[in-house]
């Protein structure tokens, strides 16, 4: 039985070899461009400088852009933000609530808005923490929420954190106090330009009741 085997087995092990040599000779009749091989052990870019992009192209390309160019390219610098717009507001002894960002300035929510810094100021300044007979000191809620192009919020804002272990009614004075926060804020004035940038992008907003109770 074993003899009868052996023809059909020599038989598709040279198929096989005969195979692989022609996908080897294959891809050396068409190699790559040297200056599009990526490596892990590289310290530079892998697409081409030059390298025209196509999506029939069976290597790595890009471009840089230009309002002159006739092309497709890729640009070397991403967005500044992020998916998630993210503010951080803690409340202090005194009343005031500070974000973790640097100190900008003061701006009333019913000023125009131009940056989005603009805006961390205004929710900033709308944030009034509960009342220190009412407040758990370490607390933190974080909600998400976002806008439309004239300011007003899309929906309502959704919990998506509490400080495990909260009590309930700890746990139902600060979802108050975060929701009268935002009805006296909104809606925010943003200007045109803001408002075409902001409309329907998340933002996270996290209390941290940080005052000395």
């Amino acid at each position: 039985m074993v003899r009868a085997m052996t023809p059909w087995f020599c038989n598709r092990l040279r198929g096989s070899v005969m195979l692989a040599a022609g996908v080897l000779i294959a891809v050396l009749a068409h190699p790559a461009p040297s200056h599009a091989v990526c490596s892990v052990l590289s310290h530079h870019p892998c697409i081409p400088r030059h390298a025209f992009c196509s999506v029939f192209s069976h290597h790595p390309c890009g471009a840089p852009c230009s309002v002159f160019a006739h092309r497709p390219c890729a640009p070397g610098t991403g967005y500044p933000f992020g998916e998630t717009l993210q503010l951080t507001i803690e409340s202090r002894s005194d009343g005031s609530a500070t974000t973790s960002r640097n100190a900008d300035a003061e701006h009333a929510p019913e000023d125009k808005l131009l940056t989005i810094r603009d805006m961390f100021s205004a929710l900033r300044q709308c944030w009034v923490p509960p009342d220190k007979d009412h407040a758990h000191q370490g607390t933190q809620i974080s909600v998400r929420l976002s806008f439309k192009r004239n300011g007003e919020m899309f929906g309502q804002p959704r919990v998506t954190y509490m400080t495990p272990g909260t009590a309930p009614d700890v746990r139902q004075v600060y979802w108050e106090a975060v929701s009268a926060s935002l009805r006296r804020c909104v809606p925010l004035h943003f200007t045109a330009g803001l408002g075409g940038a902001l409309a329907g992008r998340p933002i996270a907003v996290r209390f941290v009741e940080a005052r000395d109770l």
